[in-house]
């Protein structure tokens, strides 16, 4: 496994690779949210004090909390909202997870933002980079603590749906009121996600490729009843195929059944 790459398999035999982020461009996705969070640290400090301008003490004392509760809800917010990003990391393109590819829970979030601190020390994040440097899955401190990672989040890229799908016919384009009902139903998430499992289809082992389209074409037959002498011969892959053909295709492959 490369020293820079995360692999996590699934109990379906599914494995995905993760390009680990190191602390170099952590540093920078740090720096970029450190000067925005910065700035809203000192908005917020100044609203303290002015409305606490009568006295002077609670107006120094509701500042230094002020700017405390921005400076750590920033991170915990934004990552928690955004899973598992910030501004600095959108930017960069790293995305905080589970360290075992599971849902990066609330409590993850808190803990390691709240161990920052120590990570800073003595300054310039020197702890939490060396601790990056040192760690099999280039954590820091705080990663270690909550069991997350930080990844670099990949552009996916767009398939030559023609190279991936043919053009063969496509006998569920014959009924277009149920064409159109399934197009309704599937989210743009669902979509990407099975066009992703059909692009990558020759990475899983045979049996768990079986079990996930299976899986795959249970699921979209539920939503959209399609009549059974057009889909009973027709092996699970393959609707599939013809679903994706479907969601992404939607006039080419039009006029190429029509011309067939």
């Amino acid at each position: 496994m490369n020293a820079a790459e995360l692999r996590i398999r699934t109990p379906e035999g599914i494995t995905f690779a993760y390009p680990l982020a190191g602390p170099v461009t952590r540093c920078l996705a740090w720096a970029i949210d450190c000067v925005i969070s910065l700035a809203l640290g000192i908005i917020a400090a100044l609203g303290a004090a002015m409305v606490g301008f009568l006295d002077l003490d609670f107006a120094a004392g509701a500042s230094v909390i002020a700017y405390f509760i921005v400076s750590i809800g920033y991170g915990i917010l934004l990552e928690w909202r955004w899973r598992g990003q910030t501004v600095g990391k959108r930017a960069l393109r790293l995305r905080v997870m589970d360290a075992d590819g599971l849902r990066l829970q609330f409590h993850q979030v808190l803990m390691r933002n709240l161990v920052r601190f120590v990570d800073l020390l003595p300054g310039c994040y020197l702890v939490g980079g060396a601790a990056c440097l040192f760690t099999r899955k280039a954590q820091r401190l705080g990663d270690l603590a909550a069991g997350t990672i930080v990844v670099h989040h990949r552009r996916p890229a767009e398939p030559d749906l023609d190279q991936l799908l043919g053009n063969k016919f496509n006998s569920l384009r014959a009924h277009p009121q149920l064409v159109a009902r399934l197009r309704q139903r599937v989210a743009p998430a669902e979509a990407r996600l099975v066009l992703q499992a059909l692009i990558r289809r020759n990475e899983f082992e045979p049996a768990a490729r079986v079990r996930l389209f299976a899986q795959f074409a249970a699921h979209f037959k539920a939503l959209t009843a399609f009549p059974p002498e057009s889909i009973e011969a027709m092996p699970d892959e393959q609707f599939v195929r013809n679903i994706v053909d479907l969601l992404f295709r939607t006039h080419e492959s039009a006029k190429l059944d029509r011309a067939a």
